[in-house]
């Protein structure tokens, strides 16, 4: 949680807004990878990538 809240910190300082959908994008991917890995969705989640 350390790192998320350096990210939140740094983001804010620098006014760099425009990262937060990036890293928003970035967190659904991985979570769907992760979900999706040892079920019967993953080869088509895979044909997507």
């Amino acid at each position: 949680m350390e790192v998320l809240k350096d990210l939140f910190q740094f983001l804010m300082e620098r006014k760099k807004f425009w990262l937060i959908p990036i890293i928003i994008v970035l967190l659904f991917l991985s979570i769907i990878l992760v979900f999706a890995e040892g079920s019967a969705i993953s080869s088509f989640i895979y044909t997507i990538f």
